[in-house]
């Protein structure tokens, strides 16, 4: 069967799941037709659904039904099926290059596949203590919400460049969504431990959610990438990825063959002593950059086509990997608060905006996030400033005066 007619069979099952058909009944016909799919099928076909009207929502809703069925989907089915669902779901080509790459140590990938064996032992032991005591230590779902790390790393580092560079747009549209649902959901949860019926009930399909997203990491995301990135987009993924915690305990091993190509990289590039002459004054290249990475600020500035130009170096709060410059900077976002950042630049094009302010908790700091328009002299608009700082400073000296002034108003009284 050519490969056109194979995804345009396969939009036919979704589309039978869509309309609400029983899963079962599904997956005797696809199993009687299909003896393996390739990955990239599966996201063509989810892509074009959502190219032909399907809404985002309901392709990212079905998203786990998906993967039931191309996989068993009873807990009993899934034990016995493993190893053949894996078989049928990549093609032997797409094993071995994901393998390949999952075997070079110090690889994103390898680190990436060691987190996700990890995260199964904590799934396992979450299970475990449910079962045994129907609650769950703070401990245990501490280290369950690490993987907020290992999405993120996804959501920075390989979501928007298999997108952007290759068009597959699938995961980035639906898989990205599911992420930040499950973090969500997690985060809730953690507000919250009062552990009653439905709190479990929340949290134990929470962890289904997580355990199917290993699943499509393993089968169908990951081939992708492996079969589309470039050696030198590894690479550079590699050194991005440095700059995130450590999550579930798995430390990043040095990639040698990386370590040697951004050695030579960095000691290559062309970098001129002379001074930038601007109407303020002059500047070397060297201060220049000096000055913008001692801004006690995080620093971007995306250009009037959009794409992403220039962020300072330092440690960041909110990631910056060095991969997203050169690209559009909405493929940085997640579905979810992508149509807030357009707008927002469009109002900055169009000049009926010219600063936001947004206020927020980030890794347990007090936050300010500014967006701003830049323009020229005469007006205009050259591209977009964001500006983040930690914002602690300013709130603990404003406590302290708040306090200040309430003992003295005790004092008064007391008096």
């Amino acid at each position: 069967m050519e490969h056109n007619t194979r995804v345009e069979q396969i939009k036919i099952y979704l589309e039978r799941l869509s309309a609400g058909e029983e899963l079962e009944k599904v997956r005797t016909d696809f199993v009687k037709e299909f003896e393996e799919v390739d990955p990239a099928e599966i996201m063509q076909a989810e892509q074009e659904l959502l190219q032909g009207g399907t809404p985002l929502e309901t392709v990212q809703k079905l998203c786990d039904v998906h993967a039931a069925l191309f996989r068993g989907a009873t807990s009993e089915e899934k034990v016995a099926n493993a190893e053949k669902a894996v078989a049928a779901s990549v093609k032997e080509k797409k094993l071995a290059a994901t393998a390949a790459l999952t075997g070079i140590t110090g690889h994103p990938l390898q680190t990436f596949t060691h987190e996700n064996e990890v995260l199964e032992n904590i799934i396992r032991e979450c299970r475990n203590e449910i079962e045994e005591t129907n609650t769950i230590s703070p401990e245990l779902f501490g280290k369950l919400r690490e993987v907020a790390i290992h999405y993120a790393k996804k959501g920075d580092l390989l979501y928007p460049h298999l997108k952007v560079k290759y068009g597959i747009s699938g995961p980035s549209d639906v898989m990205w969504t599911t992420d930040d649902e499950i973090r969500d959901e997690l985060a809730a949860l953690a507000k919250d431990m009062r552990q009653n019926e439905n709190w479990i009930e929340r949290f134990v399909a929470a962890l289904q959610r997580v355990e199917d997203m290993i699943y499509k990491e393993a089968n169908i995301f990951f081939p992708n990438c492996a079969l589309n990135f470039i050696e030198e987009e590894w690479f550079g993924i590699y050194r991005d990825s440095k700059d995130y915690p450590v999550c579930f305990g798995v430390e990043n091993a040095t990639w040698e063959a990386a370590e040697k190509y951004l050695h030579t990289e960095n000691c290559s590039k062309d970098v001129r002593n002379g001074e930038i002459i601007m109407s303020g004054g002059h500047l070397t290249v060297a201060q220049l950059t000096a000055m913008l990475n001692t801004i006690p600020m995080e620093i971007t500035f995306v250009d009037e086509d959009n794409i992403n130009r220039f962020f300072n170096e330092g440690p960041k709060d909110f990631k910056r990997p060095g991969m997203a410059i050169d690209r559009e900077v909405f493929s940085c976002h997640p579905p979810k608060v992508e149509q807030q950042v357009r707008r927002i630049i469009g109002e900055f094009r169009n000049g009926t905006l010219d600063k936001v302010p947004i206020w927020m908790e980030k890794n347990g700091k007090t936050m300010l996030v500014t967006y701003m328009a830049v323009r020229d002299a005469q007006g205009t608009y050259l591209g977009t400033m964001e500006l983040v700082q930690d914002m602690g400073f300013a709130k603990e000296h404003f406590l302290s005066d708040v306090k200040a002034k309430e003992a003295a108003i005790r004092a008064g009284q007391e008096n």
